[in-house]
């Protein structure tokens, strides 16, 4: 397969990156720090953010040592999550409360670079950067995230990879080894140094794969995953210079059968890890490339100019069975297509589908009913995508009479495109396994392209007066965004096109009160936003976001937080996409009128045996949201029936986190408890539109056998808790069982 960087000539910036890197490397002379692929930096600065910002670094990272992004983020409040394959693979988060479709109203970064495969045309993250090889995971919110759009409301995520090693550590690697239950294996490799001369090196691999914990219907196939991750950086920074240079090569391809067909309700009580033989089929390939140019210009000892270009290219194709045709005997290219949404949810009320009763459709789901030559669909959903951009960075500090100012300026232009072109198959089940009746024609289920170009520009000023705290911001943003339908598949007939052009500007402000060197209060005031889809008529998602709350940090003994948050929005956006299990047409959007969400973050952690040869590590991270509708909507295909009052659906009204180990010179326990109350699936939230709650426990513990040498044991969900976590796409879903690993670290 070519290179992805390579397949797209349009309107490519391969020129301007050619240029920027020939005057970089050519002004080159010596070292400075690449800061800028941090937000945060640390655990300590997030407590200075006017603002809720969460810090989770590699010590807290090593305790459990995670694969999965949405047991990381259990760590942070405010971040609410719909799960759905149990690996996290393509993970739906959310945060305060926004949409957590495929994370499509969270701004996703990776070393602060956007990284969802295209962000402004087609944000749903159907590529998420391996959690596995990351140093840390930054998420920011309130004020401070107008600095990250172009979604702004929930906040940011920032994903920071290893970095090159510093120059007094020289060489350095480590290596981790992990096996588990249903063959579950990773590998993760780093090696690297910085030299005396300022160049400096990075080469990593990881590497994760597993048969899967699912079993499919009368099938011997996997319901696993492997994934391969490769990662190069090169860095030059001599000492005592004012430049400073990057280069990152990222490379990852992804196998995973998995499938979007769920479980009836009396099928999943049955037996919560089954997968009917409908979706013996489904499996999805993936790669994806990426490359970024960093530079760093010391102006003068307080002023610092920053450059970076990116691009990242992304392929996929998920092969995945999608509805049946109950009236007769389609081919591919004619079919009037019932969802399995639509079945399961028949099956679970006892409801008949175009004559067809709950048992007849019940066998159809078990495979012990023959259906129609042609009659079952399954989908080639192949779309190609890039995400490119140039972002300038202009940092500085100095004082005016008892101000102190930190002033940011940022600039990026950005352009992304998502190209489908896919293909409906038709099959039939015969004595329970699947029968291919019609491949199709290429471009009947899908050919277009969708493609946004961005403007963002943003100041953000830290000013420190006495014991105040003050940061007023402003962010603008000018989006053209274009669609395209094609007919006669690779040759491409124009159908028609829409688009749209949205400028928007955000203002901020948040300020910080220092009680005491221990005490502080926070506030701060900011308009968010969520880009519209190109969709005729649909108004960009707004809402005015409001926050105050009270920190305090006693250094080693303890640190802990409450936030309140407010967000009062004019218009949500809904946007139809094949995960949202919805019966609607994937790329339209809705509105979904006024909505607020309300609530409450707490955070602690400290050590409970200060003063001891041992320590008692303790974490909370709880929260508490409100989230409603606040008008009446007319049924819709995504929204459903809407009355003033309903939920938003699947924002859980609590969460927590709850952690407790055990430390002494040379080992390690901890246990981390989890809590999610049930959400609503739909608006409406009856019958079989709920999840359950879950209450899941995790247990690890390591020994250092020397200075280089670490084993660990780690289980998830010890007492084996099987819930229905999610409802989407089609049908009930199950989080993982328990599951144990055990595995080595070594450092050299």
């Amino acid at each position: 397969m070519k290179s992805l960087v390579m397949k797209k000539a349009k309107r490519s910036l391969g020129p301007a990156l050619s240029l920027l890197g020939a005057a970089l490397f050519g002004s080159v002379a010596g070292a400075a720090d690449l800061e800028e692929v941090s937000i945060i930096g640390d655990a300590e600065a997030a407590g200075r953010i006017t603002g809720s910002a969460h810090f989770i670094g590699p010590d807290q990272l090593r305790l459990f040592s995670y694969s999965d992004i949405e047991r990381v983020l259990r760590a942070a409040p405010g971040v609410s999550l719909q799960l759905e394959d149990g690996y996290g693979l393509r993970p739906n988060i959310s945060i305060r409360g926004v949409s957590t479709e495929r994370s499509g109203r969270v701004t996703l970064l990776e070393d602060n670079v956007l990284i969802a495969p295209a962000p402004y045309s087609a944000p749903s993250a159907y590529y998420f950067p391996t959690p596995g090889r990351m140093h840390a995971f930054e998420v920011v919110k309130g004020p401070a995230a107008i600095t990250q759009g172009p979604y702004t409301i929930g906040g940011a995520l920032n994903m920071v990879s290893a970095p090159i090693p510093e120059r007094a550590a020289g060489a350095e690697g480590n290596v981790l080894i992990e096996t588990g239950q249903e063959a579950s294996h990773r590998l993760h490799v780093t090696y690297g140094s910085r030299l005396d001369s300022g160049f400096g090196f990075l080469l990593e691999t990881h590497q994760w794969l597993s048969d899967g914990f699912q079993s499919i219907d009368r099938s011997r196939r996997d319901t696993g995953l492997n994934v391969q991750d490769y990662t190069v950086k090169l860095g030059y920074a001599p000492e005592n210079s004012r430049h400073a240079v990057e280069l990152k090569f990222q490379y990852a391809k992804q196998n995973s059968d998995q499938s979007y067909l769920g479980l009836t309700d009396a099928d999943f009580r049955n037996n919560p890890v089954r997968r009917y033989a409908l979706s013996e089929l489904d499996t999805i390939d993936t790669q994806h490339e990426q490359v970024i140019l960093r530079y760093n210009f010391a102006l003068s000892k307080t002023l610092s100019l920053s450059a970076t270009a990116y691009n990242n290219a992304h392929e996929r194709t998920w092969f995945k069975t999608e509805g049946i045709d109950l009236d007769g005997s389609p081919n591919a290219q004619d079919f009037s297509r019932t969802s399995w949404s639509s079945i399961i949810r028949a099956v679970n009320t006892g409801a008949s589908v175009r004559g067809f009763s709950p048992a007849r459709l019940q066998q159809i789901l078990d495979g012990s009913l023959d259906t129609a030559p042609g009659s079952i669909q399954i989908r080639s959903n192949a779309r190609e995508y890039f995400s490119r951009g140039i972002q300038l960075g202009l940092n500085g500090s100095g004082t005016t009479g008892a101000l102190r100012h930190d002033l940011e300026i940022g600039l990026r232009y950005h352009e992304d495109e998502e190209d489908r072109l896919q293909r409906n198959s038709s099959y039939r089940q015969l004595n329970g396994a699947l029968q291919l009746s019609d491949r199709g024609v290429l471009g009947n289920a899908g050919n277009r392209v969708q493609e946004a170009q961005a403007l963002a520009v943003h100041i953000y000023d830290t000013i420190q007066y006495g014991s105040w705290i003050f940061t007023p911001g402003l962010r603008f943003e000018s989006i053209d965004q274009k669609r395209t339908r094609y007919r006669g598949g690779r040759d491409r007939v124009f159908r028609d096109s829409r688009e749209n052009k949205t400028d928007v500007l955000l203002p901020g402000f948040g300020a910080i009160y220092n009680l005491d060197e221990r005490q502080s209060l926070l506030a701060g005031i900011h308009k968010g936003f969520t880009a519209p889809s190109n969709s005729p008529g649909v108004r960009e998602e707004e809402a005015l976001n409001y926050e105050f709350g009270y920190r305090f940090n006693d250094g080693e003994r303890f640190q802990a937080g409450i936030i309140g948050f407010w967000s009062d929005y004019d218009n949500l956006l809904g946007e139809c996409t094949a995960s949202s299990g919805t019966d609607c047409a994937v790329g339209d959007a809705f509105n979904g009128d006024a909505a607020t969400v309300q609530g409450i973050e707490v955070d602690f952690s400290g050590n409970l045996a200060p003063g001891s040869y041992y320590r008692i590590p303790v974490s909370l991270s709880y929260t508490y949201t409100d989230a409603r509708f606040d008008t009446d909507i007319a049924d819709t295909d995504f929204f459903g029936d809407v009355g003033r009052g309903d939920p938003i659906p699947y924002i859980p009204e609590h969460q927590t986190q709850l952690g407790l180990g055990y430390e002494s010179a040379n080992w390690g326990a901890y246990l981390n408890t989890r809590y999610s109350s049930e959400v609503c699936t739909r608006a409406a939230c009856g019958a079989f539109q709920k999840t359950d709650s879950t209450l899941v426990f995790d247990l690890s513990g390591n020994i250092q056998i020397s200075s280089s040498l670490n084993v660990f044991a780690r289980v998830e969900n010890l007492t084996d808790e099987q819930d229905i976590v999610a409802r989407q796409p089609y049908g009930a879903r199950p989080n993982k069982p328990l599951t144990a690993f055990i595995g080595a670290r070594f450092n050299f």
